[in-house]
């Protein structure tokens, strides 16, 4: 699963220059970071207080990106193994856990009708394989503040339980449509208890924060 995440970065959009050779040449001019377009009067602060059902994706701000929290490597037992490469985190836990999680920007070429529809077209893309019935709805926290009750946010799970000789996998993921972004989450576990806990320490410890003003 780990080798079709590749496939997500190419989706986000390269594109090939072939220039006119009659073309006038253009002198290079200084480039500055572009920052995210705020909808004129949108409540960000209103938008991440409440929770984010799939169907509430519409009211984020347009291309205001998703993040995920880093507060994993401090749940007891893991330990941060990769912090934010190529926009991916990963973290292991001392009973062979691994968790890793990934935010993917520019995925307007994932955006389908709506975030559940455009999750599951995330996941066909990553495996043609899976069908739509494999998927589950889940949740994990949406913002708010840690070790207290707060928001919770709709994802897509797909579980494939452990067997002798393969690991006990979970894979997290969705695509926020309005935010042109999108996260994905995997743990794999030695088998399905050690799963179970850490799925726990995941939900519990890896936030999905809301875009903000």
């Amino acid at each position: 699963m780990a080798g079709v995440l590749t496939g997500v970065s190419a989706l986000a959009g390269c594109s090939v220059d072939v220039p006119d050779p009659a073309a006038p040449k253009i002198l290079p001019t200084a480039t500055a970071l572009a920052t995210p377009t705020i909808t004129p009067g949108h409540d960000a602060a209103a938008v991440a207080a409440k929770d984010m059902p799939f169907a509430a994706g519409d009211t984020m701000a347009e291309g205001v990106p998703v993040g995920i929290s880093d507060g994993l490597k401090e749940a007891p037992g893991w330990t941060s193994v990769k912090q934010n490469v190529a926009g991916e985190s990963q973290y292991l836990k001392a009973d062979g856990c691994l968790a890793a999680a990934k935010v993917r920007i520019n995925q307007g070429p994932l955006v389908l009708a709506e975030d559940r529809e455009s999750t599951v077209g995330l996941f066909t893309y990553l495996d043609p394989s899976i069908l739509p019935g494999y998927l589950k709805t889940a949740s994990m926290r949406w913002g708010g503040e840690p070790d207290k009750p707060g928001p919770s946010v709709e994802v897509l799970l797909l579980e494939k339980t452990g067997q002798p000789g393969t690991k006990a996998t979970a894979i997290m993921a969705r695509v926020f449509g309005a935010a042109a972004s999108s996260v994905y989450i995997s743990v794999s576990c030695p088998d399905d208890a050690t799963l179970a806990a850490a799925r726990a320490d995941v939900a519990a410890h890896l936030v999905l924060v809301p875009p903000a003003n």
